[in-house]
């Protein structure tokens, strides 16, 4: 049997065209072109303003089931989908995230599609691409040496040591930085206080990236951003500080968004990455919004599962942005809806169709929850070799006894040829007219009833628990002015209850929310469930440990 390429092997045989060939197909001039080497490049602010007027296309979303051990290709699919429409004479685009070293080095890998639906360079877009996330890692902790100095020279704002809320941040995995105390070592280095790291995509300054319109939007979010407190309560914000102006300095490149092509030469936005379990895990608005004016269909994709990354795209995303999307591809694999079902990894090669029929309302959870927000739904079977044709069977009729279809795609090994059937599908419910999009709860609801509405409807949980400090530190945020803004609900991705080991479509589980944090610059509430980190550790046995240059110089073990 021949041996399968590896995903970079794959990519590394690639033949790229010209970054400029392919901003010419979406229309873009050279003069609006900021290349970054051949292959990617940037889109010039004057060129993206002067799109305002006209139409927009159709936004398909692309989201998934929980994701488990044994994958399920949510990007892969997402790629694979605008190649297929391509493919099929449509004028389609991709709008993706950047992926961030964190996982890469971890144990997720990285985030630029797979086998024959990948975008290009990358290895390039899975390390250090344009540097976006290095200007937004120097912009938050430019922030916090301008809040320790402000109390080393005085603290003419009256900085509540006790009450600092912004923390540093790094683009890696690092538990060690957790907790720590900052200024020690005597009176020359400020005044010791307890702090510590939250990895990069969890800053509040990616959020506002990837929801800021334009760059006057970016400095007015950047200010608003809180810092912390002093000791009557009140907020002492980054503009306070006159922090604000320099950090859109750091941001200014990093706002515009990043031009690249898939193997088949199509056009893909890859910009901003906030991750989806504690953050919003949306692609730039900037980036989004273009897309929509420069084709005729947009396919973008939300982190995790859809509990996640499509709750958060639809309340907060697209009721920020006023997007509207036109329909969603759910993407499972029949490996994940077997051990969905009790199957062990070991064992996902052998055929099971009870299990994966068990299994199944995984799937059936999150087309329900979809179908919440008006928007119509197919299902994507990501193919594997391993999967049999009663297997199949078995997840198109489940599927169909929700009234809704299962498409097997093939995109992995074939390309676009593996996927016509579901761009046919997906392009018709697009145009169809069919969807009627609206955000799960009103603005006007309190809080702690958006909290609770998300962990009922979506979720299924039957209570949501929080102590007095949590409420109380809510009820704050609402005298505030603070109301109005949607939560961004931070759970872990593999269940949709707040412990990761229970699988399949629980019910009337507890949510207990342990902390809450206002990004009001951002725009959102973060609640705080479970044992969530905005740190994450690195694994026992991190990827980091497989990747290396060869004897030639190119980058093995990167997936």
């Amino acid at each position: 049997m021949a041996s399968v390429a590896s995903d970079i092997e794959i990519a590394r045989a690639a033949r790229k065209k010209p970054i400029q060939e392919i901003g010419a197909t979406l229309g873009i001039p050279l003069e609006s072109l900021v290349p970054y080497g051949h292959d990617k490049a940037k889109i010039a602010p004057a060129f993206l303003a002067g799109l305002s007027d006209r139409p927009d296309g159709k936004l398909i979303l692309v989201t998934a089931i929980n994701p488990t051990p044994a994958g399920e290709g949510k990007t892969t699919t997402t790629v694979g989908l605008g190649d297929g429409l391509n493919r099929i004479g449509k004028r389609a685009m991709v709008c993706l995230r950047e992926p961030s070293l964190g996982p890469c080095f971890g144990v997720k890998g990285g985030a630029a599609g797979g086998g024959y639906a990948q975008i290009v360079p990358m290895e390039d877009i899975n390390l250090h691409f344009t540097g976006d996330f290095h200007a937004i890692t120097s912009a938050h902790n430019l922030l916090a040496a301008m809040i320790d100095n402000h109390i080393y020279w005085g603290n003419a704002l009256e900085l509540d040591l006790r009450r600092i809320t912004w923390r540093r941040v790094m683009d890696m995995n690092d538990r060690a930085l957790r907790q720590t105390v900052a200024s020690l070592g005597g009176v020359s280095n400020g005044f010791p206080r307890e702090t510590g790291f939250d990895i990069t995509v969890a800053s509040e300054i990616m959020a506002i990236l990837c929801l800021a319109v334009d760059l006057e939007d970016l400095e007015k979010r950047l200010g608003a951003i809180i810092v912390g407190y002093r000791r009557d309560r009140s907020a002492v914000f980054a503009r306070d500080l006159k922090a604000d102006g320099a950090m859109a300095v750091l941001l200014k490149d990093a706002m515009q968004p990043n031009l690249v092509q898939t193997l088949e030469n199509n056009p893909a936005f890859v910009h901003g990455g906030p991750f989806a379990n504690i953050a919003h895990g949306c692609n730039s608005v900037v980036a989004t919004r273009a897309a929509l004016k420069l084709a005729d269909y947009v396919v973008t994709e939300a982190g995790f599962g859809a509990d996640l990354g499509a709750e958060k795209f639809f309340d907060i995303k697209c009721r920020k942005a006023g997007l509207k999307p036109d329909a969603a591809v759910l993407v499972a694999t029949i490996r994940a809806l077997k051990m969905n079902g009790g199957v062990a990894k070991a064992d996902l090669g052998r055929e099971n169709v009870e299990a994966l029929t068990s299994g199944c309302v995984n799937l059936g959870r999150h087309i329900e929850n979809v179908q919440k927000f008006g928007v119509p739904v197919v299902v994507a079977i990501n193919y594997f070799s391993s999967d049999s044709d009663a297997e199949v069977a078995a997840v198109q009729r489940y599927v169909a006894s929700l009234g809704v279809e299962a498409i097997l795609c093939r995109h992995w090994a074939e390309g676009s040829a593996g996927i016509e059937e579901l761009a046919h599908k997906v392009a018709a419910m697009a145009d169809s007219g069919e969807a009627n999009f609206k955000p799960l709860y009103a603005d006007d609801l309190s809080l702690m009833q958006k909290i609770e509405t998300v962990a009922r409807e979506v979720y299924r949980a039957g209570e949501v628990t929080a102590d007095r400090a949590v409420r109380e530190q809510l009820r704050i945020f609402e005298e505030q002015g603070y109301g109005a803004l949607p939560v961004c609900i931070a759970k872990t991705q593999y269940s949709f209850s707040s412990d990761p080991d229970l699988l399949g479509a629980p019910t009337g589980h507890v949510l207990p929310v342990r902390e809450v944090r206002l990004s009001a610059g951002a725009g959102f509430v973060v609640a705080i469930t479970g044992e969530i980190r905005t740190m994450p550790g690195l694994p026992r046995s991190p990827s980091a440990e497989r990747i290396m240059l060869n004897e030639a110089g190119f980058i093995e073990g990167l997936f």
